[in-house]
C-alpha cells in the first residue's frame, strides 16, 4: 500500500521524522522562512497530510482546493490561524499541541517580569554599551534601580495550565496573588492560597498583571486604552499569551504618556515586530520574538505529541488531541 504523502512546513526533530516515516512519506519545508501562501495552496493540492506552524495561514479558499488533505496537525496550541469551522465542513480534522507548554511559557512569564522589575535588559546595555566606564563609578545608590517582587501583587489574567504555574511561581516569590477567569477555579484557589476578583479589581490593584487567555472575539484588544489607564502607574504588563489581546497603539500610548511602569512583551499584534517599531524606543520594554515554548524539552513533547495524533489518524484511531470532534459526523480517521 503506498504510503499517504505528508507535508511539514517546518524542520522538526529528526528522531520524530523518523518515526513518521513508518507510516508517512514524509517531505519537510527546510528553510528557515516558512513557505508562502501561495505556495501551500499548490502544495496542499497533493498532500494527505500537513503539520502547520501558527503563522501558517490556513483559510477556507486554501483548504477548499486541498482536495487529498485529511488532517492538519498543528504544531503549537492556538488555532487563530486555521478556520476550523471550514475545515470540519470538509472533512479535515485537526488537532493542536495543548498541556505540554505550560512550564516553558510560565518560566518564560517570570523571565519577562523579572526583567522588567529589575531593568535587567538596560543594565545589560549600561554595562555592554560602555556607559557604567563612562560614568566612573563601581556604585551609585540611585543607579538602575528596580523594584523588589516580594510583597507585591500578582495579577492574572487567564488561570488555565500556565496561569496557574504562573501563580505558584509567584507565591514562592512572597507576592499576593490575584486573579480573574471565564470560570473560578475555587480547587486551585485553595491549593495555592490565591484569591478570585472581578476583571476589574485585578487590572486596577495588580503590580504585575500578566496575561494568559487565548484569542477570541472577546478577548482582542482586552488591554485597551481604557484598561491601561486604570492600571497603577508603578506597574508593569506581561503578555505571553497572543498578541492581539493587548492593544498596540494603546500600550505605545500608555508608555509613552507614563500610565503604566514598563511591558514585557513575548508577542505582538504582527510579527516578526518591525525594528522601527514604536515599542523598539521604550527602555523600559522588554521585547522577545515569540520564545514561550522554546525550551528543548517543551519543542520537543510538542513535535512528539503531533506524531502521536498523525500515527493514530493512520491507524484509523481517533487523535488524542483533536479540535473539531465534529469531523467524525462527517468521516470516519484514516486514509481508506
Amino acid at each position: 500500500m503506498e504510503k499517504p504523502r505528508l507535508f511539514i512546513s517546518r524542520e522538526l526533530f529528526p528522531e520524530v521524522i523518523e518515526e513518521l516515516e513508518k507510516f508517512y512519506e514524509v517531505e519537510v519545508w527546510d528553510k528557515y522562512h516558512g513557505p508562502s501562501y501561495e505556495y501551500l495552496v499548490e502544495k496542499l493540492r497533493s498532500v494527505d497530510a500537513y503539520v502547520s506552524m501558527v503563522t501558517d495561514r490556513i483559510d477556507c479558499g486554501l483548504l477548499q482546493v486541498a482536495r487529498r488533505l485529511r488532517i492538519i496537525a498543528q504544531y503549537g496550541v492556538g488555532l487563530d490561524n486555521i478556520d476550523v469551522v471550514c475545515a470540519t465542513r470538509l472533512g479535515i480534522y485537526v488537532t493542536n499541541t495543548p498541556n505540554v507548554l505550560a512550564e516553558s511559557v510560565a518560566e518564560l512569564t517570570w523571565s519577562l517580569i523579572l526583567a522588567v522589575s529589575r531593568r535587567i535588559v538596560e543594565a545589560d546595555h549600561f554595562v555592554r554599551w560602555g556607559e557604567w566606564y563612562r560614568t566612573r563609578t563601581s556604585v551609585h545608590p540611585l543607579m538602575m534601580l528596580g523594584t523588589e517582587l516580594k510583597g507585591k501583587m500578582l495579577g492574572i489574567i487567564g488561570l488555565g495550565s500556565v496561569g496557574r504555574r504562573v501563580a505558584e511561581i509567584g507565591k514562592a516569590f512572597g507576592m499576593r496573588v490575584i486573579y480573574y477567569s471565564r470560570s473560578r477555579k475555587p480547587d486551585v484557589e485553595s491549593s495555592l492560597g490565591i484569591e478570585y476578583r472581578s476583571f476589574d479589581d485585578v487590572v486596577s490593584e495588580a503590580d504585575v498583571l500578566t496575561i494568559h487567555v487565548s484569542l477570541t472575539s472577546e478577548t482582542r484588544h482586552l488591554i485597551n486604552e481604557d484598561v491601561l489607564r486604570r492600571m497603577k502607574k508603578n506597574a508593569i504588563l506581561i503578555n505571553t499569551s497572543r498578541g492581539p489581546v493587548v492593544d498596540t497603539d494603546a500600550l505605545v500610548k500608555a508608555l509613552r504618556e507614563g500610565w503604566i511602569a514598563g511591558a514585557g512583551l513575548d508577542v505582538f499584534e504582527n510579527e516578526p515586530l518591525q525594528p522601527n517599531h514604536p515599542l523598539t524606543a521604550f527602555k523600559n520594554v522588554v521585547l522577545l520574538p515569540h520564545l514561550g515554548s522554546a525550551t528543548h524539552e517543551a519543542r520537543l513533547a510538542m513535535a512528539r505529541l503531533v506524531a502521536e495524533n498523525l500515527i493514530a489518524f493512520y491507524k484509523g484511531q481517533v487523535p488524542p488531541t483533536l479540535v473539531n470532534s465534529e469531523v467524525v459526523k462527517h468521516r470516519r480517521p484514516g486514509f481508506d
